[in-house]
């Protein structure tokens, strides 16, 4: 085992306060309770959290086929568009305290106030307790970290497991043993199966970490990465196989993947379409539905006889490219003509174009035309916005300048300029031997290539990127700004020049933060405060330089600390988590206001009516209501406990069933009722039958009834976006008997 020699650190935190009990631990411990009141406060205001990830936990609660492939209703006849283990901690934490935001929040919030000693004692182990604390408290007082902890998206329980992964790949470093970095990529693959590839993005930190400061031979270490990526593919994909060589029959369709696998859900909507872009969710035809086969993965009494069925019309629009409703919505008219059609998320007027590699027109939205007539990179999705690029209200565009402006820059790069200082600070820290000897360097390796990694990465793709992925950079961000912090501390001793240096990178980043407030609205007098304590703790360096120096620290945590605890105490944004919006609420490409489209707690959009309705006229039949998607059945479920049919998975675009499964679900006492919109995702087959073989129930259709208005959007958008909050004028109720 190697021995790492720490910097000098302040002789206070050393200093016992009673016997075994340091100051530095009590800083630690007040952190971790600074945390959990950030994550508790206003817990109530979250609701029931991201409804299709709560909904899918109530389905899974009701069998362990359910709860294996993680069903999103019910009756098991579509999962969700992720994979199982974050949802699995979830369900057990609902098990025993009952299904509510709250208990399926719960994990994220242990993970991140948990998360806060992992982080010290990873970063102390290379650079000392100053640099720990300092990094603990950057993070406890970001805002995107604490706005995703309190939601039941996953990441944070992402970042959690990755701190732990780093533990282990920091003592593969220091012990030379194989054991510890198969251990890190045992973790890490179980990070895979949290949120898939985004567990990634820290590998090339904990590889460079291992191979370059491991004193163990080069080409045994060669060996041992070669080893462990093996391991890490085989625990990785180890749910994907087993659910991809079941049977169709018997397991739910496969939400999101447009081929009825998990391999196309890796590669697609979590993969390529996160990089490149794309319309949301895959096109109708994209796989063999669940109930096409020979029976239906339902079970018990769910299970309708079934009957080889012809092959669907293939789709029309091309992945990536324009939906249906775009293609059809240009059918009879010209180039250039205006052009309107209705998607699940809004109506959308645009501009009949011809799109690359189609020899047929389509609507493109207003603003999104280029000179070329061609379509935008971002596509003609949903969360796409005049720039092209999918989120962008969310996340901006695609740039080198994405952290530093809006949307983004409220989330978490308040420090970020520090931070990239202190990169380049630290990097003259020690002489450079290999395999590295200095803790500085190894500090450097793992935590700033995990923070430049996840910068690079999040800043150069247009495809789909949410705010809350920012969640990502946190750990590595805090530890940075306290390795850039520790070594000005450090260097001190050596002369006023260190503490110029600190005051020059703090001048910076406050500047910075006075220009993101300003982005958003926010302005007091009171942020003047950051300023005025950073000069006087620049005068103060002549006369007493240590408290000077935690005092200019001080003044850089100011602005962040308020805007974390705004996002506490502000209404949340349960679709999709995001820091505090400021004053100024930006609007979407449709002119409104998103920070106003919030939902409130469970049953607050839902039709009491259509539900009563559906409840006393289903009790004999195993599904409450067929709807088009995820974000018209997860709020029933929640609200009544039935199996909801997803017809078109998540977003509409799957293909779960077709006309004939829905016959003979009918057929079989299984299905009376329909909730449809319209031509839902391009089914315009489903369309014609219910048109044709169902009737109207006159007092729930078009504008009789208010559709439940779900609080979640997933990984996708929120669907409701550009109509009148609850109403969905297009959509009817229908009896099939």
């Amino acid at each position: 085992m190697t021995t790492t020699t720490l910097p000098a650190q302040p002789p206070f935190l050393k200093r016992q306060i009673f016997p075994g009990l340091a100051i530095s631990t009590v800083l630690l411990a007040g952190i971790m309770v600074l945390t959990l009141a950030l994550h508790l406060i206003n817990i109530q205001s979250i609701g029931d959290a991201n409804a299709y990830y709560t909904a899918a936990v109530q389905s899974m609660l009701k069998s362990w086929s359910n709860f294996f492939f993680v069903a999103a209703e019910p009756g098991g006849s579509v999962t969700v568009d992720k994979p199982p283990l974050g949802l699995w901690i979830e369900a057990a934490f609902a098990w025993f305290l009952g299904v509510s935001g709250f208990s399926v929040s719960l994990p994220n919030i242990l993970a991140g106030v948990f998360g806060i000693p992992v982080l010290y004692h990873l970063v102390r182990k290379y650079v000392g307790e100053l640099a720990g604390l300092t990094a603990a408290l950057v993070m406890a007082l970001t805002p995107v970290f604490v706005a995703t902890n309190r939601n039941n998206t996953m990441d944070g329980m992402l970042v959690f497991f990755l701190l732990l992964a780093a533990w282990a790949f920091i003592r593969a470093t220091e012990t030379g043993r194989a054991r510890w970095l198969m251990l890190g990529i045992f973790i890490v693959g179980l990070g895979f199966n949290i949120k898939m590839m985004q567990a990634f993005l820290p590998l090339p930190a904990f590889y460079a970490l291992y191979f370059l400061g491991s004193k163990e031979g080069w080409f045994r270490k060669t060996v041992n990465l070669g080893i462990a990526s093996v391991l890490l593919a085989g625990v990785s994909l180890s749910w994907a196989v087993v659910v991809d060589l079941t049977p169709v029959d018997q397991r739910p369709y496969i939400g999101s993947s447009g081929d009825n696998t998990v391999m196309g859900l890796i590669l697609g909507h979590n993969g390529s379409s996160r990089l490149f872009g794309g319309f949301f969710g895959p096109r109708d035809g994209g796989g063999q539905s669940s109930l096409q086969a020979n029976q239906s993965p339902l079970p018990g009494p769910f299970n309708p006889p079934g009957m080889p069925l012809p092959n669907d019309n293939p789709p029309r629009g091309n992945a990536g490219g324009p939906p249906q409703e775009a293609l059809a919505a240009c059918s009879n008219l010209t180039q250039g003509q205006s052009c309107s059609f209705t998607m699940p998320f809004g109506t959308v007027n645009g501009t009949c174009i011809t799109p690359p590699n189609l020899a047929e027109l389509a609507c493109a939205p207003a603003g999104m035309v280029p000179q070329t007539g061609g379509i935008p990179a971002g596509g003609l999705g949903p969360g796409s916005t005049g720039g092209g690029t999918p989120f962008s209200q969310e996340t901006g565009s695609p740039g080198a300048l994405r952290f530093f402006t809006q949307p983004l820059s409220k989330q978490m790069s308040w420090l970020l300029p520090f931070a990239l200082i202190s990169l380049v600070l630290a990097s003259f820290g020690a002489r450079i031997q290999l395999p590295l000897r200095s803790g500085i360097h190894k500090a450097l390796l793992l935590w700033g290539g995990w923070l430049l990694t996840c910068v690079v990465f999040f800043s150069l793709i247009s495809g789909i990127f949410h705010a809350y992925y920012a969640i990502m950079l946190v750990p590595p961000l805090g530890a940075v700004v306290g390795l850039g912090f520790s070594q000005l501390w450090n260097w001190g001793s050596k002369g006023i020049w260190a503490g110029v240096l600190l005051f020059i990178a703090s001048a910076i980043t406050i500047a910075f933060q006075w220009f993101a407030s300003n982005q958003y609205g926010e302005w007091s007098w009171w942020m003047l405060v950051a300023g005025i304590l950073l000069v006087v703790g620049g005068l103060t360096m002549f006369i007493m330089k240590r408290p000077a120096y935690l005092m200019i620290l001080c003044a850089t945590l100011i602005i962040p600390a308020y805007w974390t605890v705004m996002t506490t105490v502000s209404n949340p944004n349960i679709n999709l988590p995001t820091a505090y919006q400021g004053t100024a609420q930006p609007a979407g490409p449709d002119g409104l206001d998103r920070a106003r489209l919030q939902d409130g707690p469970r049953g607050q959009n839902v039709n009491r009516e259509l539900v009563d309705y559906l409840q006393n006229n289903t009790q004999d039949v195993a599904y409450l209501v067929a709807v088009p998607s995820a974000q018209q059945g997860a709020q029933l479920v929640l609200d009544t406990g039935r199996p909801v049919l997803y017809m078109g998975g998540f977003g509409g675009q799957d293909r779960v069933v077709s006309v004939q499964d829905l016959a003979n679900m009918v057929a079989d006492g299984e299905l009376r009722y329909v909730l449809f919109g319209g031509d839902r995702g391009g089914k315009q087959d489903i369309a014609a039958w219910l048109n044709t073989s169902c009737s109207i129930v006159p007092q729930f259709s078009n504008g009789n009834i208010e559709e439940p208005r779900p609080p979640f959007a997933g990984d996708g958008v929120d669907q409701n976006q550009g109509q009148q909050p609850g109403r969905d004028q297009s959509t009817v109720l229908y009896m099939c008997q």
